[in-house]
């Protein structure tokens, strides 16, 4: 009975120490689960170093053979400056125009059932499913002069197609998924309950919206409004065929890179792409830090 006691104390006593650094649970807990994880990692960095990271290196050494003071001359073109300032513009009209439609889109989406939504839900992709070329043509051929829709505008002197008003149009429609799939998770996570319980303390329907639902869409909105004013700024396909590329009217950004080259101005064509990707990086940057505050906001008013 004695050893038995012994014996039970021992199992007690081996239980209780803590486990060594070699022991088989702690080698298990720095396993990882993918096999092979040096060799995938070592696979992605190197994808990413050949498909993203090395264009944009010989982009900019191919500018920084003009040097600071032909990168700045080259920007400051009134051609060029003309070209970033409808880009800009057009964009940032685009991108305000999808918050609003964009989010109702995504609203319906979710919160209704009616016949014919699985349509609806597919026609929101067919701007990335179609080729821009395609979506260009199209919109030129309904909003010309003579076109289904824009002879309707024609007799009042609207002019839609060839104008900065078809460039904004065209950045509406091929940028509008990005608006949609952003907010369209978000809403169907949200639970209507708290809808309804800000009803039922007396709020109103704008109040609910603005006080409830529109600060958990906040991440969402930036994240998607970044991504489709970046898609904007460097849309070329489907804007070509309905600006006009009326020089200090209605040429875009894209197309003083497409002259340059067309003209063997590499270097300068490579300052102006530069000058965009600069641009693009700015804008997610500046995502990213909303993102942080809204996100630390939101993680204080919690506790």
């Amino acid at each position: 009975m004695a050893s038995i006691n012994a014996n039970h104390q021992a199992d007690l006593t081996s239980n209780n120490q803590p486990k060594t650094p070699n022991s088989p649970l702690k080698r298990n807990k720095k396993r990882h689960i993918m096999p092979f994880f040096n060799l995938s990692l070592g696979i992605s960095v190197l994808a990413l170093s050949i498909i993203v990271l090395l264009p944009f290196v010989a982009m900019v050494m191919t500018a920084a053979d003009i040097g600071v003071a032909g990168f700045i001359k080259t920007i400051a073109e009134p051609r060029v400056k003309a070209a970033i300032e409808l880009s800009l513009k057009m964009s940032l009209l685009a991108t305000l125009t999808n918050l609003v439609f964009g989010t109702l889109i995504a609203w319906v989406l979710v919160r209704y059932e009616f016949w014919g939504k699985s349509i609806l839900n597919a026609l929101v992709d067919l701007p990335f499913a179609l080729p821009t070329a395609v979506m260009g043509i199209s919109l030129a051929t309904l909003y010309a002069p003579n076109g289904l829709i824009g002879q309707f505008f024609a007799p009042f002197g609207i002019k839609i197609a060839f104008t900065p008003i078809g460039i904004w149009l065209a950045l509406i429609v091929v940028s509008l998924p990005f608006i949609v799939r952003a907010v369209q998770p978000v809403l169907a996570e949200l639970s209507p309950e708290y809808e309804e319980a800000a009803s039922v303390l007396g709020a109103g329907r704008l109040t609910t919206f603005r006080r409830v639902i529109l600060p958990e869409l906040y991440p969402a909105l930036l994240m998607g409004s970044g991504m489709m004013f970046a898609r904007a700024t460097g849309e070329y396909g489907s804007v070509i065929f309905i600006a006009g590329n009326l020089p200090m009217k209605s040429e875009i950004l894209p197309l003083i890179i497409i002259g340059k080259l067309e003209s063997f101005d590499v270097q300068g064509a490579a300052a102006v792409a530069l000058f965009m990707l600069i641009i693009s990086f700015v804008i997610l940057f500046a995502i990213n830090a909303l993102q942080w505050l809204f996100t630390k906001r939101m993680g204080g008013a919690s506790v």
